[in-house]
């Protein structure tokens, strides 16, 4: 049995084996020592916490320093234990202890210091990292210490000692394969991300020959919500987890989150703070609110916008005053760099004034409020989307009665004098003389054969004129594409154009509560607005219109009729080369409106396509990555590939298109309309008048 001294002098201890404590600053780095690449900052900083939470648990073993004369110069050289002289030093440095601290070293003159090194780093084997997962969670369970004073008394972060705790509450069973080399160390990180062994295991005796770590996470979350879902933004992971709900996080990858657990509970509950939001709403006098996760696209029921009204005198009063003080700060601190915080906030009151105050110049008209509701749903963003003025069927204002008497008549039937519904007759095709009697009876109305011979005249004229004048041809058409876009009035216009807007939600699941759904419907909403009350009223506020005013209308309108939808039944070519050309002139980027997703695209198509998309996108060298994955793990990863390069489909792209070149007398007339009357447009081509 050896004893230990306290080494105070100069003069070593000259026993081999003998075990002495040596002053901190007497002990040097051996230069014979094996490990030339030095200790990570890591390493020394674990070394460090293991040292001062539980004391040098392993001796020091060292040797008499020499000088060239062979005499000891009171120092001596570490051959094994250099990681914790150094760990010793760091503690020195954060005061912990002194300079002096006696180091308790081995003595060992007989061994090559060389060989010792190498041999302690060498023959040593690492604890498994199963053990070293189980003995952290042990910790936690039987001493009760937290991830902080674990983390303290091992020189590694809270963050490391609770990955290490979750994969120590890993299914024993499935620990056990792990040991057996049955499971990597990232297949077994992958079954962490939930606790409940059973889940595991049944995961772990499902999988096929696909064990990658993605479609593990994924057949384990298959059941739960993203946190990046609309559903759990809305909510909110505090009230979420105050209803009971649990969030899983995964602490060995970017979860952006976590996954909620109960899909039931957060729908429930996105549902009940759509509901209240409709309450309040419904309170300003609506008759109905319904609230929806999803736009109910196929809900059917008329739309109905609010309609201009004046301002009270004191309303525009106080928009006046807040004007004045909007446009006197301004003039004041126009050439300021920066603002003062008073006056910034004061900016921000005026602007919300003037903001409210032009919020009043537009109102629901009370019978609409009274008969009409509120659809309060989910938007794509996490946000509640309110939209007002529907008007169900069972609600709408009793029609007013058609007109009876002589002067009415429908598909070729008349009403006689005596009220006898009669056909016209071929008789009535032919033009009688007048006679005497006729002339006789000055209050006779005229025929309505006459009636239909007088307008197809003045259709005829009506024709001719408005050919000729492409300005009021414009106010025309847009005038029938707003009546019928707008007003339940689909004979208030008499130009013959029947738009059609084909809905698009039994198309592409959710795509009304994409950005660009909400996009159209606030620009549709905006020129609902600036309507007129009535249908008859609407020409002379188009008349009135400035001529780019017109032109978005018209825009609008016609915006609204465009299907450029491909289905497999329809073989319409012409059309979809149309809708290409189209594209081109617009300058349409889908890349603003549209993004591959797991969910939109790549996870709807084969493996081939993914990698061409890689490929195409990225590099050979990306695809070639991404080659041996399973389908699911594939489209994962190219979804983060992908991400803001701006690929699309080729059927989403817009091609390149040339547009013809032609000069005004290359255009072709129709044949005949040499004598036909002719004017010019605003480019200088020719129009044929009919």
């Amino acid at each position: 049995m050896t004893t230990a001294v306290i080494e105070t002098t100069a003069t070593p201890a000259a026993e081999s084996g003998a075990q002495i404590f040596i002053p901190l600053n007497k002990l040097k780095k051996h230069s014979k020592n094996a490990r030339k690449i030095p200790h990570s900052e890591a390493s020394i900083e674990a070394k460090a916490a293991s040292i001062h939470a539980k004391g040098i648990l392993q001796n020091l073993v060292v040797e008499p320093e020499l000088d060239a004369e062979g005499q000891p110069t009171g120092f001596y050289l570490v051959s094994i234990g250099e990681g914790r002289r150094l760990a010793q030093l760091l503690r020195v440095k954060r005061k912990q202890i002194k300079k002096t601290e006696p180091i308790r070293c081995v003595i060992d003159t007989r061994n090559d210091p060389s060989e010792i090194s190498l041999d302690e780093n060498v023959t040593r084997e690492d604890l498994h990292p199963a053990d070293q997962f189980e003995r952290f969670r042990e910790l936690a369970d039987n001493r009760g210490w937290g991830a902080e004073e674990i983390a303290a008394r091992f020189g590694v972060t809270a963050h490391v000692v609770r990955q290490r705790m979750r994969l120590g509450a890993v299914s024993p069973k499935l620990m056990q394969v792990y040991r057996d080399g049955g499971l990597t160390l990232d297949q077994l990180m992958a079954f962490a991300i939930v606790e409940d062994h059973a889940r595991q295991e049944q995961v772990y005796e499902n999988l096929s020959y696909n064990r990658d770590p993605s479609s593990i996470r994924r057949d384990l979350t298959r059941s739960h919500v993203a946190a990046t879902d609309r559903r759990a933004i809305f909510v909110g992971p505090e009230a979420y987890t105050e209803a009971g709900g649990v969030i899983l996080r995964d602490l060995f990858t970017e979860d952006r989150g976590g996954f909620y657990e109960g899909v039931a509970l957060l729908d429930r509950l996105a549902i009940e703070k759509l509901e209240r939001i409709a309450a309040e709403v419904q309170a300003e006098g609506w008759k109905w609110a319904s609230a929806h996760i999803d736009y109910p696209h196929s809900h059917g029921l008329r739309r109905t916008y609010p309609q201009p009204v004046a301002l009270s005198a004191e309303d525009e009063t106080a928009r006046e005053a807040a004007q004045a003080d909007y446009d006197a700060l301004t003039e004041q601190y126009d050439s300021a760099d920066e603002l003062p915080d008073d006056v910034d906030e004061r900016f921000g009151e005026l602007e919300a004034e003037i903001e409210r105050i032009d919020a009043l110049r537009h109102a629901y008209h009370p019978d609409d409020i009274a008969r009409g509701g509120v659809l309060v749903m989910l938007n794509h963003d996490g946000t509640a989307r309110i939209e007002r003025g529907f008007i169900r069927a069972e609600d709408e204002a009793p029609a007013p009665e058609a007109e009876t008497g002589a002067d009415a008549d429908s598909e070729g039937f008349r009403v006689t004098e005596d009220g006898e519904i009669v056909e016209d007759g071929a008789a009535d095709r032919v033009p009688a003389l007048e006679t005497e009697e006729d002339d006789a009876d000055d209050g006779k109305p005229l025929s309505d054969l006459l009636i239909r011979d007088l307008t197809a005249h003045r259709t005829l004229g009506l024709r001719l004129a408005l050919g000729e004048q492409p300005d009021m041809a414009l106010i025309a058409v847009t005038h029938a594409l707003a009546a019928q876009t707008f007003y339940r009035a689909a004979e208030a216009h008499c130009l013959d154009i029947r738009p059609n807007s084909a809905a698009l939600g039994g198309h592409a699941d959710g795509i009304e509560d994409t950005a660009a759904g909400k996009a159209l419907a606030d620009r549709h909403e905006a020129w609902a607005a600036d309507m007129p009350p009535e249908v008859a009223e609407l020409w002379g506020f188009i008349a009135s219109l400035d001529h780019d005013s017109v032109m978005s209308l018209f825009a609008h309108c016609a915006s609204l009729t465009i299907n450029a939808v491909k289905q497999l039944w329809e073989r319409k070519p012409r059309a979809h080369e149309t809708a290409d050309q189209l594209a081109t002139a617009v300058g349409l980027d889908m890349t603003a409106h549209w993004t591959p997703t797991v969910r939109s695209y790549l996870g709807r198509v084969t493996k081939a396509h993914i990698l061409a998309a890689a490929r195409e996108a990225v590099s050979d060298d990306a695809a070639g990555r991404m080659a041996g994955m399973k389908k699911q793990a594939m489209a994962e990863a190219a979804e983060q590939l992908l991400a803001g390069t701006g690929w699309l489909p080729v059927v989403m792209r817009t091609p390149e298109f040339a547009w013809p070149a032609a000069e005004p007398s290359e255009v072709r007339e129709p044949a005949g309309a040499e004598d036909a009357p002719k004017t010019t447009d605003g480019d200088g081509y020719s129009i044929a008048a009919e």
